[in-house]
């Protein structure tokens, strides 16, 4: 039931909802849990390919796309009619737009149609009585939020991932939207030492941590019947920065002398084919599965011994909670804020990104010790338990949207309302 005395939300992504984006959709149903009432909103629909299960499926239905909404001729005119309402806003937003607008041509254009969709989705928040925007991510669907909010006088708020809101921070303006913003929620402290660097001191104190998370009962999962061989799975987009290619050759070195290896790619993207025929000398020993639920996921996870991760950059990845929640070990690189989760020789192993030695020397080290995989895996639980449950993160969030989040870098979880 909604709580009378929590703010109304909209959370706004540029895509939703998306496969790797599930923890998005757990921190919702966890604020709703808490009482609040959170509406999802969109610039552009998923393809069908992204909607993998009834969770995807109920939030399409219940999110508010403002492309599609664009599409009806008398959206944008009655949205630019309503902001003519208050010109001073109007006024206000269009010079932020101007200023904030990334260089050249395309950059202009861009900042038009950031413009026209601020112009539609503060109609629309407006007339759901929306009293906060959060926004996930730095790029693109945050420019639309910090335009919103000068337009609606709605505060807004968002969360910076990494790495790709960090390549750039520049372009996508970083200083600009944290000043401008109620506070930045990092997921990790590393993330947070990021938004510091692009920041002005004066706005620190709004660089709050509070975590992805996974939900650690739904990967409660009977134990697997005994199989042949090691199994390993990779669960993530197939595109270069995973570091695949590498993952393959580490996994044809390991193979060498473990001929009982396997490996599971879980997953799609540009690379498929790339990583299809660097893997065809391995015949059935490399697995392509394609897109799964979030359900076939936790189930693929229960049925490996490992999964291995071998990114060149990442932000803190929710893939790696839910394969320590599945008492997994888990192989990742040292990028980023991996070694908040991961703790190297424990939960699993980190290794340097790009070091094909190093990766196929652990997953070696996992394939020959049960003992081992068995240790980290119950290890890695307990981590994730402790520090990365989606309900206990949605209560620190749910603190800070209701004012109740006190001075702590690390909020203290806001409690179930009456």
């Amino acid at each position: 039931m909604p709580h009378p005395t929590r703010p109304r939300l909209a959370y706004l992504t540029s895509l939703y909802p998306a496969v790797s984006h599930t923890f998005i959709q757990r921190e919702i149903a966890g604020l709703r849990d808490l009482g609040f009432t959170v509406d999802t909103c969109a610039v552009r629909r998923p393809e069908a390919s992204q909607v993998t299960g009834p969770a995807e499926r109920a939030a399409l239905a219940d999110t508010f796309y403002i492309l599609a909404a664009a599409r009806h001729p008398v959206t944008l005119p009655r949205a630019i009619l309503t902001a003519l309402g208050q010109p001073k806003h109007l006024m206000r937003m269009l010079a932020l737009a101007w200023r904030t607008a990334a260089p050249g041509l395309r950059g202009g254009l861009k900042q038009i149609a950031y413009v026209a969709e601020a112009l539609i989705l503060s109609r629309h928040l407006r007339r759901r009585d929306i009293a906060h925007l959060h926004n996930h991510f730095a790029g693109p669907g945050a420019n639309v939020a910090m335009l919103t909010s000068a337009l609606s006088g709605i505060p807004f708020s968002y969360t910076l991932h990494g790495p790709s809101d960090l390549y750039e921070p520049e372009k996508w303006q970083l200083r600009e939207k944290t000043a401008r913003a109620a506070f930045v929620v990092c997921i990790s402290h590393f993330a947070r030492a990021q938004a510091m660097h692009f920041s002005d001191p004066a706005h620190w104190p709004k660089l709050r941590i509070v975590h992805c998370g996974v939900v650690p009962d739904l990967y409660d999962r009977p134990v697997p019947a005994p199989h042949a061989g090691i199994r390993l799975i990779f669960v993530g987009r197939l595109a270069a920065v995973k570091g695949l290619r590498l993952l393959i050759e580490a996994f044809a070195q390991a193979r060498q002398t473990r001929p009982d290896l396997h490996l599971t790619l879980v997953g799609d993207g540009a690379d498929r084919a790339m990583l299809e025929r660097l893997a065809a000398p391995l015949r059935d020993a490399v697995h392509f599965a394609g897109y799964l639920s979030q359900d076939a996921v936790a189930g693929a996870l229960s049925e490996a011994d490992a999964f291995v991760l071998p990114s060149f950059a990442e932000g803190l990845p929710v893939v790696l909670m839910e394969a320590l929640a599945t008492e997994r070990p888990v192989i990742a690189t040292q990028v980023a804020g991996v070694s908040e989760l991961v703790e190297d020789g424990v939960t699993g192993f980190i290794v340097p990104p790009g070091d094909t030695e190093a990766l196929a020397d652990r997953i070696g080290r996992l394939a020959d010790d049960p003992d081992l995989r068995t240790r980290m895996g119950r290890a890695g639980r307990r981590k994730v338990r402790a520090d990365f449950d989606a309900r206990q993160e949605a209560g620190r969030i749910g603190a800070l949207f209701a004012g109740q989040a006190g001075p702590d870098l690390r909020p203290t979880p806001l409690e179930p309302g009456p």
